[in-house]
């Protein structure tokens, strides 16, 4: 059974050569490859011709998860190697592991992620011994710029290295048990031709271990996906930006740009065309970069490689370079080819640039004939019948049947996450009156990607939509607000009816809710959408009308378990409470809402002492508004019962907020609450005032002008609302102070007999002369602020109409 293995390092140009020049010589009869062997029927599409970098593109969907897997192929990439030259020798030609849906690929979007990096500790040891930084200079140490002579060996020894004695983990070892049963499939049916076998060097010592102890067997079948789960594979244009490690690839090499060179020019023609590239970036960027500073930068790289015993000045050495002629400053971060990973934040500009440049631009493209997800196509006629393939700005005004059809198709698209499709302005809640939205539309070479990727939701652009929304949805949790966003995406999108198992989420998540303020705001906006919103077509939607039902239960659930007797108000809970009364006023009869048991439970959160002042004055408010019969209400007494002076501020601004019609038209209402709040000593207004002012924040305007002019009519005073509403003086705390002052004036006049009626021989205290002085000022005071005391009370209260 004449099987040659051969381990590889993913997109190592040294590796893609040492396979090309294998299958070249031996001619075999099988080349056996590391990939998706559930694409093994369609193997003929990745040969069609295409510009690389592509990928197969592999996703899952199903109830419990969602899988997205990428198993990218450039030129230099062992795998695309093996493939090329395999059927120009007349090879057949499998994919041997396990498909990217398979639990074995768990926690991995990226097939080819580096096995040896999930095994640091060897990595750690070698990089000590041979007084490098990192994987990425070892390799480039060991095999990339090294002689080729000897570098199956090198390759062999270094992965068994790697492997070493330890057991591998249960993902890997479920691999290799697959891998190794194709291996043996083909070496059977071979009989004396060549089988050569190209995985990850990982993998490669299990695999020839398999082999010895095997006596051959049929193919092994392909797992296929459990019942119920949607997905697919299909070849999408890649893009260097996207292998690259510093970008956050998984695995592989970075610098791609760079290896492409070194691929097709060799170490030497690589490392000028970095210098290149380098110059020219800067130098577009406006970067002064001299001859003298590019000389300085060979100059230092050549030294280096000599120093680090490398034949040829290798990535890193021309990295090095270039940094030490081009950066003149202090370095704060350090160099980002000095370890592996993505660039960190605060790193120099130049040393950017000079990362971006051994990145590159390219991007893939796929050939005409290729087939695709049938989303692609319905995509491109959306697109086209909506007017909107090219690059243009728009301004679309929502009221016209003709412009709200593209925003429905644009909003679609923006929720699959295509770039090139811009919204600059619109509608943000289904609460503001904006009518137009503005859009920027910028076709791309990533757009074709995106859209194939985007296939795994659906066919159409109307079912992908829902499904990220329906996943969106169960991804919210308990976040109200974030479940708000999906629902108003929802309706901008035309999606307005789920699936059940979203459907189920959003209800439960409501359902789950532990925050008043955020599920009150949601409710707000639902409601409005379900009872007004003809403008997006979700009056009367199903799916809104569960999440009101939902939220109705839920606000009142939460609301009678709220304690802290001294809390002061709170807007959120009291919001919640006033969208709650508009949910049972406008839906309750048509969802089936019961109103009486929610008007109990806000009866008992009334009158629990436990419960904030704010919260018992909402709920009063809300027993008051929604009663069968309001006119069988006694308020008078249950005002009278709730008012405590020192929160009196807190319960008003909860009963305002939730029954604010029912106390404008309620002249006697007003009448009790001018008398309590007259009737307050010194001290305690003053306390209460800014949570009285908040309180009476709740009434617009013109409504506070008509409290004003019942006020001043039960006084028997002349003159409008409005004029005392702007009556000139300073700061209404200030009149409070001022008030309180002549309170204390008169105390202390009265203690020292020094009002009418009191000896002319009492000999004043100094406390008496002190306050008669201050009684002096306080009416100048009182004098400057103008009204009397009973107006200036309302004027504290609900003055500065603008």
């Amino acid at each position: 059974m004449p099987v040659t293995f051969i381990g590889v390092r993913h997109h190592s140009p040294a590796c893609a050569r040492l396979v090309a020049s294998t299958i070249d010589t031996l001619r075999p009869a099988y080349v056996l490859v590391e990939g998706p062997a559930d694409v093994n029927g369609r193997i003929g599409e990745l040969l069609l011709g295409h510009d690389l970098p592509i990928a197969v593109f592999s996703s899952y969907r199903d109830d419990e998860r969602r899988l997205a897997s990428w198993a990218p192929f450039c030129e230099y990439s062992p795998e695309w190697a093996a493939l090329t030259h395999g059927r120009a020798a007349g090879a057949e030609l499998r994919f041997i592991d396990l498909p990217a849906w398979h639990p074995a690929f768990a926690g991995r979007s990226n097939r080819y992620a580096d096995a040896e990096l999930r095994y640091a500790d060897v990595m750690e040891r070698l990089c000590r011994a041979f007084e490098v930084d990192n994987v990425d200079a070892l390799w480039d140490h060991l095999f990339e710029i090294a002689p080729e002579e000897g570098l199956a060996e090198r390759l062999a020894t270094y992965f068994d290295l790697v492997r070493g004695e330890a057991a591998a983990g249960e993902s890997d070892t479920t691999r290799e048990a697959y891998m190794a049963s194709w291996v043996s499939a083909a070496a059977a049916a071979a009989g004396d031709r060549h089988v050569v076998v190209v995985t990850g060097g990982f993998h490669r010592p299990a695999l020839v271990r398999a082999l010895a102890g095997s006596d051959g067997g049929n193919w092994p079948g392909i797992p296929e996906m459990p019942d119920g789960a949607l997905g697919g594979s299909f070849l999408v244009p890649y893009s260097f930006r996207r292998l690259d490690a510093f970008d956050g690839y998984q695995s592989g090499m970075p610098s791609p740009a760079y290896y492409q060179e070194l691929w097709e020019r060799g170490p030497d023609g690589a490392a000028r065309h970095l210098v290149e590239a380098v110059a020219g970036r800067l130098r577009e960027k406006h970067q002064p970069v001299s001859t003298a500073d590019l000389i300085a930068a060979r100059a230092t790289a050549e030294g280096l490689a000599t120093v680090r015993g490398h034949h040829r000045p290798g990535r890193t050495d021309v990295l090095d370079g270039l940094a030490s002629a081009l950066v003149k400053e202090a370095i704060d971060v350090p160099l980002p080819w000095a370890r592996r990973g993505t660039l960190e934040a605060g790193s120099h500009p130049v040393v950017v640039e000079m990362v971006a440049a051994l990145s590159g631009n390219r991007v893939g493209r796929l050939h005409p004939g290729t087939p695709a997800p049938p989303l692609v196509h319905n995509f491109d006629a959306e697109l086209e019948r909506a007017g909107l393939a090219g690059a243009e700005a728009l301004e679309l005004d929502l009221t016209r049947p003709a412009d709200r059809d593209r925003s429905t198709v644009l909003h679609r698209v923006r929720l699959l996450g295509v770039p090139g499709f811009q919204r600059d302005s619109g509608p943000t809640t289904g609460l503001d009156p904006v009518l137009r939205e503005h859009w920027t539309l910028r076709p791309g070479p990533d757009r074709l990607t995106a859209v194939i990727e985007a296939g795994a939701y659906g066919a159409t652009l109307a079912d992908a939509c829902a499904a990220v929304l329906g996943e969106r949805a169960a991804q919210a949790g308990r976040d109200v607000d974030a479940l708000a966003v999906v629902l108003f995406d929802a309706a901008l999108s035309g999606t307005h009816d789920i699936s059940d198992r979203a459907l189920a989420d959003i209800e439960g998540a409501v359902g789950g809710a532990g925050d008043l303020g955020p599920l009150g705001r949601m409710l707000t906006v639902v409601l409005t959408m379900w009872r007004h919103d003809g403008l997006f077509g979700t009056a009367r939607s199903a799916t809104l009308a569960t999440v009101i039902a939902a939220a109705v239960r839920r606000i009142l659930w939460l609301a009678e378990g709220v304690r802290g007797g001294n809390s002061p108000a709170d807007a959120g809970r009291i919001g919640a409470m006033a969208a709650c009364r508009d949910g049972l006023r406008h839906a309750g009869r048509a969802l089936g809402l019961d109103r009486e048991a929610a008007v109990e439970t806000a009866g008992r959160i009334s009158t629990d002492r436990e419960a904030p002042p704010d919260l018992r004055g909402a709920a009063f408010g809300f027993c008051w508004a929604l009663h069968d019969e309001p006119s069988t209400v006694d308020p008078l007494r249950g005002v009278r019962g709730a008012f405590v002076p020192g929160s009196a501020g807190d319960w008003l601004a909860g009963l305002f907020a939730v029954a604010r019609e029912e106390v404008l038209h309620s002249p006697d209402v007003i009448g009790l609450l001018d008398e309590l709040l007259s009737g307050l000593s010194a001290d305690d207004f003053l306390i209460s005032l800014p949570a009285l002012r908040q309180a009476f924040e709740f009434f617009p305007p013109r409504e506070r002008e008509t409290i004003a002019g019942q006020v001043l009519t039960r006084r028997g005073l002349s003159g409008s609302g409005r004029a005392l509403l702007r009556t000139a003086g300073p700061d209404p705390a200030i009149v409070a102070a001022g008030m309180r002052l002549d309170d204390r004036v008169d105390a202390i006049l009265r203690r020292e007999a020094l009002i009418l009626g009191t000896p002319p021989d009492a000999a004043p205290t100094t406390d008496a002369a002190l306050a008669t002085h201050a009684a002096g000022s306080a009416a100048g005071a009182g004098a400057a602020a103008g009204p009397p005391s009973g107006a200036a009370t309302a004027h504290a209260l609900i003055g500065d109409v603008p």
